[in-house]
């Protein structure tokens, strides 16, 4: 189902972004196409070299290639995606996301992105409760993007409740998933 599809998967600064190595993993298993974009954040939490290994391209991170001046272009990438995946999607990226603010690669790119977007938001329980959090949700799925439901359980804080991002496997499901209707309704 995801053989030849081109997947853009964007990795923000949380705790969960572990979990985007096994997401990528299992999407180029299913023949996608992958390609990274992680935010500097994300890089404190997992490497670009674990993710251009596992994806099978180079990771992108900057506007431009420091080693070489080379740009990288937003809207090529924007272009490229059949779908753009934000996982994890922390409550900061959210919130630029729902306000237009685009202080990064991967947010200049989700702004000009012209493919389905799908959120796999995670974060503390009372992060995702806050009403400002449940606002910015209600906006992303209003602009028309996917989001993939946080999971109960335990999270980094010690605490337990809902804001565990959603497992690797459910989350290539609801993406195997998305194109199989497309295909349906052809």
């Amino acid at each position: 189902m995801l053989k030849g599809k081109n997947i853009l998967v964007g990795i923000t600064g949380g705790i969960a972004a572990y979990k985007t190595a096994s997401v990528v993993r299992l999407l180029v298993k299913e023949g996608a196409n992958v390609k990274v974009i992680m935010t500097e954040h994300a890089k404190e939490f997992i490497t670009p070299l674990t993710m251009a290994t596992l994806s099978r391209n180079p990771v992108y991170s900057g506007f431009f290639d420091p080693e070489d001046g080379s740009w990288n272009s937003h809207v090529d990438l924007g272009s490229w995606a059949d779908l753009f995946l934000i996982a994890p999607a922390t409550a900061n990226s959210m919130a630029k996301m729902a306000n237009g603010i685009a202080d990064n690669l991967l947010l200049t790119t989700y702004l000009s992105a012209r493919c389905p977007v799908f959120i796999a938001p995670s974060m503390d329980v009372d992060m995702l409760k806050h009403p400002a959090t449940e606002r910015n949700i209600t906006i992303l799925k209003s602009n028309g993007c996917h989001v993939l439901d946080p999971a109960y359980g335990e999270l980094a804080s010690g605490l337990s409740g809902k804001g565990r991002m959603a497992e690797p496997e459910e989350i290539v499901g609801e993406i195997k998933n998305f194109f199989k209707k497309k295909t349906i309704n052809l």
